[in-house]
């Protein structure tokens, strides 16, 4: 079988640098980092919590949880990828001056940690790209301290609204692009069942949203990938796409143009 959910194999692309640098972006959006706040606060991580990410990337969560933890906590992040590794250790060399961080190799369906090791386990936007979920959440559960927190926050791509005059094409663009690239793109909302099903307790769901009406920088490359997918794909031909694309800078332009996604955020307690 053909992966075409580049993050999976993150290492084997040819545009990985690129793709890391694409994260970072991401993280810096002024309207990522308040989704990001309210999903802590709403766990919520607390000083001195010993902390544990599934799928840490390039680190953006990792600096977040370190001010929040203090020096009295710890902040273990794991990810498959090496390449992405390499540069969240370098990333977050700041931070690891003032709070105990390790990043390390990892497989979030095989966690190498002790069961119990840690009061909060959480992974951020990682379940749509994750072949086995139930693995993970259950592994995630298991290193995780009774009366702990465990917390997913994913995107919802079923869940995604922009402004576009062709709303047939951009019906075609988005949702055949999603179809071929994720088993689930629906996942945000399965996030409570998938806390329900490890066994928590006191599963809490918060529903908040990404907002851009500027095309804002990581917004105009979400798109571009989507058209260059769709091409890809063979959903449209190459003319079609950037016929797509322009029409949201004449959204831009009059002042109409409105992308919002749904982020789901769950939480539940080991009993």
């Amino acid at each position: 079988m053909v992966e075409r959910d580049p993050w999976r194999v993150l290492d084997a692309q040819p545009n990985v640098r690129t793709m890391i640098a694409g994260l970072e972006a991401r993280g810096a959006t002024p309207a990522q980092m308040r989704l990001r706040r309210r999903f802590l606060r709403f766990l919520p991580v607390r000083r001195g919590d010993r902390v544990l990410e599934v799928g840490c990337g390039s680190g953006v969560v990792v600096r977040d949880l370190a001010a929040l933890v203090g020096r009295r906590g710890e902040v273990v992040g794991v990810d498959r990828s090496r390449t992405v590794l390499s540069a969240a250790r370098r990333l977050c060399r700041p931070a690891a001056a003032r709070t105990r961080i390790t990043l390390r190799h990892a497989e979030g369906g095989r966690l190498p940690f002790a069961a119990r090791r840690f009061d909060v386990a959480l992974a951020v936007t990682v379940i749509l790209h994750v072949a086995d979920a139930a693995a993970v959440v259950g592994e995630m559960a298991r290193v995780t301290r009774p009366g702990g927190r465990i917390g997913l926050q994913d995107q919802d791509f079923g869940m995604l609204a922009v402004t576009h005059p062709d709303r047939e094409l951009t019906d075609h663009v988005l949702d055949g692009v999603v179809r071929h690239l994720y088993e689930e793109p629906y996942s945000g909302r399965r996030l409570p069942g998938l806390l329900r099903a490890a066994g928590l307790e006191r599963v809490r769901l918060l529903t908040d949203f990404f907002q851009d009406t500027t095309l804002e920088p990581w917004t105009k490359t979400f798109l571009e990938r989507r058209a260059a997918y769709a091409v890809e794909f063979g959903l449209v031909d190459a003319a079609t796409a950037q016929q797509w694309l322009d029409g949201f800078s004449a959204q831009v332009a009059a002042g109409s143009f409105v992308f919002t996604m749904t982020y789901y955020g769950a939480v539940g307690l080991k009993p």
